[in-house]
């Protein structure tokens, strides 16, 4: 059958998964009758509750006798790392762009990843339907996007469809019928080149392995392209790592075709097609898998370098092993590895206690949806406040800048460019009108200016700002930038929190915590209104006399406490402080200080 394979790229919120709910039906995938879910190929759970998709999948669907290989790939920065690896795996991307935001930060890191491996987009200019959409605005800044990046002039003569992927259309221009989405599926048969590899069906076979999964029945698997040849189950191979040693022979088990939304067993697997294979223990993401007489490796994207890390280590908090199993710092790491060995994009190192682990990765919410997958799988964790990652070049300290894109409504401008260019060290690149009366903030920040920001920004703004960031390039260290101005309330004892003690302490700042739940020495119970921390004895109970007098049993009435995010919590500590992660709970604390090292800080403070 003749083949294409796409991957649907663009920045995040922008309509990927909802447009390939659409192919997946107008494709004849389904049958009349079959239940179907919203946003189908967001099947993890994390990306169901949050509306994003965080690893990237294939489908596949029939189109007049063609069969299409489509890739959903996240549209967050933190998770480019899936994106670098898919596009490797493809012929073609079709590139959504949102017919009122306009090309945003991601739209431009995966259109330049794309545009270097000199892939044609397909633009698709989406949500054209919405009340505010600018369709030839959003077009004419993605043709300015592509001239800025270079691309070549088969790239800059890109064909586009007008679409509303909601609503199930797609159409070559604005006033069309409206109808479906066959002028896109056209498009993507007609523009999409069948894969080269096609014509190297007859030398030995060799597929490059671009993602890792585990199956309960037939175990490790991994999914990728046939570069060259056909393998058959059955047949014998061999694992080859980037620089083409020998990592294992096996036998393969299984062969698995994308077909629909899910995977069917095939007996061969032909050059150019998308196929998963099961049988290997050892290989991993990266690795060429091959027939035994290759000795040569295939080239393997390289991908873009971790700018934050943050330090994983046990829960050793007074309140430790009551609500999690997987405790030991044994098991946390082996979780680590196996993290890292299917997410290209994360880098795990011992501490040299070997009691800690530092984990490197692209951003705040990577490293937020790591924390969150690991409590629901039983692990309590102590996690540190984010650290960016330092470069020398030249001898000099270079630290990583973000790109920041912030709409944000006209009368709360003046506070957010205060903000990023003041006290974050940001450089302003560009201010103008985004039209109903907001304005478009393009801004170079340091990545440290940007932990911790977000909950801030949204304050300015009183939630109704939108900001998007993106790694831009590493630029000489800009100085100190000062942290948190707040101090926060500390218990200074162990037990229940009483409901009189935190009402008769509500005027020293605002709590994280209610009446009758658990506090122990050292626990971060709130925000201070001050910038010092204080110690609180969030356990001081009504003094109780036999006299009885009106007007002496007042009421309490507590102020409903703040509750932060697993984000949040890790952006808003200190360098002294650890977010407490179990399964139920998210707490923040003091760190916990050995002995020797609290003689040693008070010897150097005295």
């Amino acid at each position: 059958m003749d083949i294409r394979n796409i991957a649907i790229i663009a920045h995040v919120d922008h309509g990927k998964t909802t447009l390939v709910d659409e192919l997946l039906k107008q494709s004849g995938t389904y049958r009349e009758n079959q239940a179907t879910t919203e946003r189908a190929m967001d099947s993890n759970e994390i990306e169901r509750e949050r509306g994003i998709t965080i690893l990237a999948k294939a489908t596949s669907v029939e189109w007049k006798g063609v069969r299409v290989n489509i890739v959903d790939t996240p549209g967050h920065a933190d998770f480019g790392g899936e994106v670098e690896r898919i596009l490797s795996m493809v012929d073609g991307v079709c590139l959504l762009v949102d017919a009122a935001e306009g090309p945003m930060p991601q739209t431009k890191f995966v259109l330049a990843k794309a545009l270097a491996l000199g892939l044609r987009p397909i633009v698709v200019v989406n949500k054209v339907d919405k009340p505010d959409a600018e369709p030839d605005r959003a077009l004419n800044e993605v043709f300015d996007l592509f001239a800025n990046l270079g691309a070549e002039d088969e790239q800059l003569d890109f064909p586009h469809v007008y679409a509303s992927g909601r609503s199930g259309w797609a159409d070559l221009t604005l006033d069309g019928p409206r109808k479906d989405l066959s002028a896109l599926f056209d498009l993507i048969v007609a523009h999409v080149e069948p894969p080269k590899q096609i014509a190297r069906a007859g030398e030995p076979f060799r597929m490059l392995a671009t993602t890792l999964g585990a199956d309960p029945f037939i175990g490790r698997i991994l999914t990728g392209r046939v570069e060259s040849g056909r393998l058959t189950v059955g047949e014998s191979i061999k694992a080859l790592s980037r620089t083409g040693e020998r990592i294992e022979q096996f036998r393969v088990s299984k062969i698995l075709a994308f077909r629909g939304l899910g995977q069917q067993p095939i007996e061969v697997a032909e050059a150019g097609d998308i196929v998963t294979i099961a049988g290997m223990t050892k290989a991993t993401v990266a690795d060429t898998l091959c027939a035994l007489e290759v000795d040569v490796a295939l080239p393997a994207q390289p991908i873009d370098p971790p700018t934050i890390s943050v330090t994983f280590g046990i829960n050793d908090s007074p309140l430790a092993g009551r609500d999690g199993t997987k405790v030991q710092s044994r098991v946390i790491r082996e979780r680590l590895l196996r993290e890292a060995e299917s997410n290209v994009a994360i880098k795990i190192e011992d501490t040299p206690g070997g009691d800690a682990f530092i984990v490197s990765g692209r951003g705040e919410l990577q490293m937020g949806v790591l924390i969150e997958n690991m409590r629901r799988e039983g692990f309590e964790l102590s996690i540190s406040r984010p650290r960016v990652i330092y470069r020398d070049i030249d001898g000099v300290r270079h630290e990583p800048i973000e790109e920041v894109i912030i709409d944000v409504d006209d009368e709360f401008t003046g506070a957010v460019i205060d903000k990023l260019t003041g006290e974050r060290k940001g450089d302003l690149v560009e201010m103008k009108p985004a039209g109903v009366g907001k304005t478009r903030i393009v801004a170079h920040v340091p990545s440290r200016g940007l932990i911790g920001y977000h909950g801030q920004f949204l304050t300015d703004t009183r939630g109704t700002g939108v900001l998007n960031r993106i790694f831009h390039d590493w630029a000489p260290y800009k100085g100190p930038i000062q942290g948190r101005r707040q101090g926060v309330l500390i218990s200074m004892e162990n037990g229940t929190a009483v409901a009189y003690a935190l009402w008769k302490l509500e005027d020293r700042g605002k709590f994280f915590i209610g009446a009758q739940e658990a506090v122990y020495t050292g626990m971060i119970i709130g925000e201070h209104n001050r910038d010092n921390d204080l110690e609180v004895n969030p356990l001081k109970g009504k003094q109780l006399t036999n006299v009885r007098a009106s007007g002496t049993d007042e009421a309490v009435r507590l102020t409903t406490p703040v509750r932060m995010s697993l984000e949040a919590s890790i952006a808003y500590i200190d360098d002294d402080e650890l977010v407490e992660v179990t399964p139920k709970i998210v707490r923040l604390r003091k760190r916990f200080l050995d002995p020797h090292e609290r003689k040693r800080q008070s010897r150097s403070e005295g």
